[in-house]
């Protein structure tokens, strides 16, 4: 099983707490359902919103969605001048035996025109796989996904490989500064 992460993103029509969460909700579930993920897959999901959402922290979506054991972090986006507004991004990092090659980076709601460099494969008003259903409200359909690009993972394996075999730290003395 390998390490692998995803990437994701929707835009919000307005900053309200339950439409932040239903659209973060929705972003969640088609990455979960685009790559054939359960929430025990999940190891952990970086969220990032704009400055100009804060109604709501949207990892809260994720827990809504049964992510409970998955490490959850929010985070601003940086401000760039002539970005997209209202936008929630997500990377997380999965457990998964499908190669780099076969995972989907889901973009939503016209966020695709964030990554030009990963041309849509489904293109616009793909619908979700009926695996979605369970996470997702069934009149949701993905605008757009990508295939991630494959690259050689071996040397970020086997480091990883390797951390878990080894043993854990000494307690610090003192705090541990």
């Amino acid at each position: 099983m390998a390490v692998r992460a995803i990437r994701g993103a929707t835009q919000v029509e307005v900053d309200e707490r339950e439409h932040v969460l239903d659209l973060t909700r929705e972003l969640v579930g088609a990455v979960l359902a685009a790559n054939g993920l359960a929430p025990d897959d999940v190891i952990s999901i970086m969220f990032t919103a704009t400055v100009d959402i804060r109604s709501v922290a949207p990892a809260l979506a994720a827990r809504q969605l049964g992510l409970t054991e998955a490490a959850l972090l929010c985070m601003q986006e940086m401000d760039v001048e002539g970005g997209m507004p209202r936008v929630v991004r997500l990377m997380a990092s999965v457990e998964t035996d499908r190669p780099r090659n076969q995972l989907r980076n889901v973009y939503l709601r016209g966020t695709d025109v964030l990554r030009p460099d990963t041309a849509a494969v489904d293109g616009p008003g793909q619908a979700l796989p009926p695996s979605a259903a369970s996470f997702v409200p069934a009149a949701t359909s993905v605008q757009s996904t990508s295939t991630v690009p494959a690259t050689s993972t071996q040397t970020f394996t086997s480091a990883v490989a390797a951390s878990r075999s080894a043993p854990a730290p000494a307690p610090v003395a003192g705090g541990g500064r």
